[in-house]
């Protein structure tokens, strides 16, 4: 068996473990969840009053090579306008994680849940899977997967919520 797949497999049975949650939706308060080892807060909630992109990612992951471009074009152009974005990697061993960030860097926040709690918590089945929390916690809209031909989309709807221009 693969790296990947066993990584995947993995994954799905620490999540299947934990429990199942339901996925969070447009228009629900985003739950409260830790942000270990993170490089911007110690909690989901210590960014209420902020838009926040919210990215769960893991290594094994090809779609989240090529989102991690785009999240970097994100935040240089939409920080200015408030957007913080949290990419929480979900890998069981760090250094799975370091390795894609030696080859996908990252000019935004990061945290490590190696437990996969808070994916567990907002019940995320697809990596990647993102969000956009406005600063009241409520959840704007979740899109699982990427492709780049989701960018333009993806830019334009949060753009229009920041009220800014694309």
């Amino acid at each position: 068996m693969g790296k990947p797949l066993r990584s995947t497999l993995t994954l799905l049975a620490l999540l299947g473990a934990l429990g199942t949650a339901r996925a969070v939706d447009a228009g629900q308060v985003v739950p409260d969840v830790e942000l270990p080892a993170s490089t911007v807060a110690a909690r989901l909630s210590d960014l209420k009053g902020q838009w926040v992109y919210v990215d769960f990612w893991a290594s094994w992951c090809g779609p989240c090579r090529l989102s991690f471009a785009f999240m970097n074009d994100l935040q240089q152009k939409y920080a200015a306008h408030g957007l913080k974005i949290v990419a929480i990697n979900v890998d069981a061993k760090r250094p799975d994680a370091d390795q894609f960030l030696a080859r996908h860097p990252a000019r935004f926040g990061l945290a490590f849940d190696a437990k996969g709690e808070s994916a567990r918590r907002l019940g995320i089945k697809a990596m990647p899977t993102s969000l956009l929390v406005a600063p009241d916690g409520t959840v704007r809209f979740v899109h699982a997967g990427f492709r780049q031909e989701d960018r333009a989309e993806l830019e334009a709807r949060i753009a229009a919520a920041l009220g800014a221009r694309t």
